[in-house]
């Protein structure tokens, strides 16, 4: 064999091959970063500290502040339960009272109760009593009156709980301002206090408490006006809903009378 040949050959061995192996792809490190969730520790840390700057805001806004946190608490129970209140009253129209009305001005008049019996909206409820008694034999002046009655005896506690929350939405910004009035005098007697000794951070102090108030008050009034506002424009349009509905009901009543009497005095021919 060729020495320079057997020099530069790599040796064999029973184990195979003992020369350099060839480099292999090393894949990058991954960098990407997967969020861990936060330790339960972590997250009552925070809300602790929450709860603490809350009762520091308040013992900085003196009784007023105290007073309209409760204020706040008592607004957002009234709301959700108006909203609880009338989700059950349901006070929008329905198309089975739509459905019940086609019935009664056609003539049909025991299937536009059968219909309307199902109803469960305020306005179907009133247009069902109205229906009923006439369809019974009942004089309309007196249907109408009952009609009439049962409707506004409805509607009235329909509107149960809005007088405390539209009293909350007017008293909420001037119990603020009552609040801002109050820091600003205990602010300057400090000041008065201090004599030629002035020190603008007891003024600067003072006058950041006195806006804190007014700034709470505006916070409950404002989505308390937004509730009370939105609250009566569902019951206005139950309110226009029942109105409309009993007249249509008793301005079909004659015509209903006429075709009964037309159809007694065909039989009564025959």
């Amino acid at each position: 064999m060729d020495p320079e040949l057997s020099d530069t050959a790599p040796a064999a061995t029973s184990g195979g091959w003992t020369g350099p192996t060839p480099a292999t792809a090393v894949p990058p490190p991954d960098t990407t970063t997967v969020p861990q969730a936060e330790p339960a520790d972590d997250a009552l840390a925070r809300t602790l500290e929450a709860l603490d700057r809350a009762q520091e805001t308040l013992a900085a806004g003196g009784p007023v502040a105290v007073l309209l946190a409760g204020l706040s608490v008592v607004s957002l129970a009234l709301i959700l339960a108006k909203i609880w209140h009338l989700a059950r009253a349901r006070p929008a129209p329905c198309a089975t009272l739509r459905r019940a009305l086609g019935e009664w001005r056609a003539g049909a008049c025991d299937e536009a109760v059968r219909t309307i019996a199902g109803a469960r909206s305020l306005p179907g409820r009133a247009a069902h009593g109205a229906m009923a008694d006439l369809a019974a034999g009942m004089p309309e002046a007196r249907a109408r009156e009952e009609a009439w009655r049962v409707a506004g005896d409805a509607l009235d506690r329909l509107r149960g709980w809005m007088r405390p929350l539209e009293v909350i939405a007017a008293i909420a910004p001037l119990l603020g301002l009552f609040g801002t009035v109050l820091g600003m005098i205990a602010a300057f007697s400090e000041l008065e206090a201090a004599g030629s000794r002035v020190d603008p951070a007891v003024l600067s102090g003072g006058i950041w408490e006195a806006l804190l108030t007014t700034a709470l008050g505006l916070a409950v009034a404002i989505p308390t006006l937004a509730a009370v506002n939105w609250f009566d424009r569902r019951i206005e349009r139950s309110a226009q809903a029942t109105e409309s509905a009993l007249s249509a009901i008793f301005a079909a009543a004659p015509e209903r009378r006429a075709m009964r009497g037309h159809e007694a005095w065909h039989e009564a021919a025959e």
